[in-house]
């Protein structure tokens, strides 16, 4: 009899098989597929070897070496095999091969050739070289080799242009029309000549007018102008013909040849000394400015356009420059170079192409900038030169502006009348130039450099008196103050800007730097003189101190110089009135209190730190001028304590009493000093007891905070050097004193739970304690045998060993005992 399972499970079995045969399938069918894959798939292709050569570079480089092969082939034929043969031979020899060469490339074009036809044109070519210099040694022996030479170059160039224009292909045409080879701007027509004959055609060009000259002897100037000549040549050539190759060839020509006649021209004008000489040198210069501008004008690319335009105004300016050196005075050279630059600038106003008159531009402001280079040593030596008074001050005053300005072994400048008309005339084409443009910010603060200079330097170039000169100065630096005093002032935020300007952003910063340059320098002029020195001074402090109270923007800078010129006048004022350093750092002091008091009332304006910084540089100042006398030493300190502790009373400056503090301190330490006072105490307990005042509001203040904190400080300044005095003092009253001090504080400590106090009086009580005993002890450790000591030390350790745990809960309970102190 079957069993059946009941329906239920055999559902569950069911189920279970048809799974087992669905994973299955989708593996068979994952196989299946992957099989065809395999077996329809195509082969992998094999790799590509990379190819390292081209078949035209290929080819190009085999017909290349051929064709030198068969050149030198030819010239050694020439040169060593001619003697061996009859004049028949060598002409129909010559002839022949010469004709072969040069008719090969026809056929050579026809069947498509173009490569091979160049490779033996090549040849063809030089062998035509090779075939004027066998002419000449054969039926011109008599003419001079530099004369033939030049008529040679001049045929075979002639030769080879008409043999490459004869021999041509015709013109394939590319996709978009154009002649391959042809440039858009030119037009060709006709078959496209041989690339190689044409470029050795003109190379052969630069050569006749050359030679010719050597030939005749002619002189540097006529050299000059054949190599100009041919510079103009090819720069015709190179703007004219259309074809590639030709074109570029004749621009590296026309460039190389312009280079050689432009510094052999510009050699020829520096070493002129006379009108006649400097003329010519001039009319070579310009005939190449007129190269330069001829190919600016012509050329449509637009850099170099700009370039040669850039180079023909440079030539045309040191073409006049060459004859105003050998026709005016030395000082005024470069003022007439200058001239001719501004004289450039016409060229905005001109019908010109846009690259020409940028160009033109550039060029003088080439000339402008070399004019200006030219005045720097100038100056510079009437800036920097006074700085050298401070080595020899109140010596004696200097004849004039001149003698003030010159200090050291530096010379004179030479040629240096016209300095301030050079920085003059600058300064006029930037503030012209730069009108309605959007740099004009910029030139005009560069405008107003070059004219403060100029202004500046005038005392000393004119050499005008010693006051004069300092007048002038003096005025140069209230003009220039008031000249950011009255610029445009910036818009506030939320503000509208209606008056804004391109002028204002960087012109009142630069003139407040000027006028700080210039007033340090006319101060050290004023060192020579004790008069100079107190006018200049006081005048100095009042016009900063003016300026910074006009506007507070340029404050920042004027307010610090006004309060340094202030303390340099308190020093000079006390040597002038023969007092001891120490006695002018009471008047200096005056600095710091006229700083504090402006600083209060600035109320949070950018001058404040400015102001204060410098009023504390002076304090220090009077600090060091005391520095040797400690009463008066003492006095200063002193009193700069009270200038800092009423800059303390500001909300925002209360950290300045700390600064105060540590001055009366200092105060206090020096006036004990001064008065011989040796004992520790007489300078700690002046910093003790206010610290523990502090400490005792402070707790109370916040009763979170540590003793240690609160009292520590102060009880450790007292506490520490005392106890270092009583170990090296042999009488009983400090230990003494100490002793009951420290013994107080513990108590007090004991008695408030707190512990620090706790702690140091009772380490310092220890301490102390020891000290007493010492000798007590020595005697005892004196009278006992040797052994007892390391006898004693071993007790102990057996001692402590046996009760260890015991101490270690001993110690563990002191130290939460202290714990629970504060």
């Amino acid at each position: 009899m079957t069993n059946f399972p009941p329906p239920a499970e055999e559902l569950r079995f069911l189920d279970a098989e048809l799974r087992q045969l669905d994973a299955r399938r989708a593996v068979l069918l994952a196989r299946r597929a992957w099989l065809i894959n395999t077996l329809y798939a195509a082969p992998p292709a094999p790799p590509v070897r990379r190819t390292e050569a081209t078949a035209p570079s290929v080819q190009n480089v085999l017909l290349v070496l051929g064709g030198i092969l068969l050149t030198v082939a030819a010239i050694a034929f020439t040169l060593v095999s001619w003697g061996h043969m009859g004049i028949a031979g060598r002409a129909l020899v010559l002839g022949a091969v010469t004709l072969a060469a040069l008719g090969v490339p026809v056929p050579l074009l026809r069947r498509g050739l173009r490569s091979t036809a160049e490779a033996v044109a090549g040849l063809g070519l030089a062998l035509t070289v090779l075939d004027a210099y066998a002419l000449h040694e054969v039926a011109f022996t008599e003419v001079q080799g530099t004369g033939y030479a030049a008529a040679a170059s001049a045929v075979l160039a002639g030769v080879w242009a008409a043999y490459g224009v004869g021999i041509g292909v015709p013109a394939p045409t590319e996709p978009s029309g154009r002649v391959e080879g042809e440039e858009p701007h030119g037009v060709h027509t006709g078959p496209v000549p041989l690339r190689l004959p044409l470029p050795l055609a003109l190379l052969a060009t630069q050569l006749p007018l050359l030679l010719w000259a050597f030939a005749v002897d002619a002189g540097p100037v006529s050299v000059t102008a054949a190599v100009l000549t041919t510079a103009a040549a090819d720069t015709a050539v190179a703007l004219l013909v259309s074809l590639k190759p030709v074109r570029i060839t004749a621009a590296v020509a026309a460039v190389g040849m312009g280079a050689w006649g432009v510094l052999a021209a510009g050699w020829l004008s520096w070493s002129a000394s006379d009108l006649s000489s400097a003329a010519r040198a001039a009319g070579l210069l310009a005939l190449a400015a007129a190269i330069a501008l001829t190919a600016a004008r012509r050329t449509p690319e637009p850099k170099p356009a700009l370039g040669a335009a850039l180079t023909g105004g440079l030539l045309l300016v040191a073409a006049v420059g060459g004859v105003l050196r050998v026709s005016l005075p030395g000082e005024w050279t470069v003022p007439g170079c200058l001239m001719c630059g501004v004289v450039l600038l016409a060229a905005v106003r001109m019908r010109l192409p846009d690259p020409v008159r940028r160009g033109l531009v550039a060029a003088s402001a080439c000339v402008q900038a070399l004019a200006v280079s030219w005045t720097l040593p100038l100056v510079a030596l009437a800036v920097v030169g006074p700085l050298g008074w401070v080595e020899r001050i109140w010596s004696a005053a200097p004849a004039d502006a001149r003698a003030a300005a010159v200090t050291t072994d530096l010379p004179w400048p030479a040629h240096s009348a016209t300095g301030p008309l050079v920085l003059a005339v600058v300064a006029g084409v930037l503030v012209l130039a730069g009108r309605g443009t959007a740099w004009r910010g910029q030139s005009l603060t560069v405008a107003l450099v070059l004219g403060v200079a100029a202004v500046f330097v005038v005392p000393a170039v004119l050499e005008l008196p010693y006051v004069v000169g300092m007048v002038v100065q003096g005025l140069v630096v209230v003009a220039v103050l008031a000249f950011a005093g009255a610029a445009p002032r910036p818009a506030e935020p939320g503000e509208p800007d209606e008056g804004a300007t391109p002028m204002r952003s960087p012109l009142p910063a630069t003139a407040v730097i000027l006028a700080l340059v210039a007033s340090l320098s006319l101060a050290c002029v004023g060192l020579a003189s004790r008069t100079a020195t107190l006018v200049v001074l006081a005048v100095l402090v009042v016009v900063f101190a003016t300026a910074a109270a006009w506007r507070r923007e340029s404050g920042v800078c004027c307010a610090p110089a006004a309060l340094t010129y202030a303390a340099a006048l308190t020093c000079a004022i006390g040597s002038a009135a023969a007092w001891q350093p120490q006695h002018t750092a009471l008047l200096v002091l005056s600095v710091p209190v006229i700083a504090a008091v402006v600083a209060a009332r600035l109320e949070g304006s950018p001058m404040t730190v400015p102001v204060e910084v410098t009023g504390a540089a002076a304090g220090l100042l009077a600090i060091g001028l005391a520095f040797t006398d400690p009463p008066v030493l003492a006095l200063v300190l002193g009193l700069a304590g009270v200038i800092a502790s009423g800059t303390a009373l500001r909300p925002d400056r209360r950290h300045i009493g700390y600064v105060a503090a540590a001055l009366f301190l200092l105060a206090a330490w020096v006036r004990l000093a001064s008065w011989g006072v040796g004992t520790p105490e007489a300078y700690t307990l002046p910093v003790t007891v206010p610290a523990l005042v502090l400490g005792v509001v402070r707790r109370r203040r916040d009763p979170q905070v540590s003793s240690w904190t609160a009292y520590a400080p102060g009880l450790a300044v007292t506490l520490i050097p005392s106890l270092l005095a009583a170990w090296g003092d042999q009488d009983w009253p400090r230990p003494l004193l100490l002793g009951a001090a420290a013994l107080a504080v513990t108590l007090l400590g004991a008695r408030h739970h707190l512990q620090a106090p706790l702690v140091l009086g009772g380490t310092v009580l220890t301490l102390v304690a020891l000290h007493e005993l010492a000798p007590y002890i020595a005697q005892v450790v004196g009278a006992l045998p040797r052994w007892v000591p390391p006898a004693l030390a071993g007790l102990t350790l057996l001692a402590l060993g046996a009760t260890y745990e015991q101490r270690l809960r001993d110690a563990r309970r002191v130290r939460e005992a202290l714990g629970r102190f504060h």
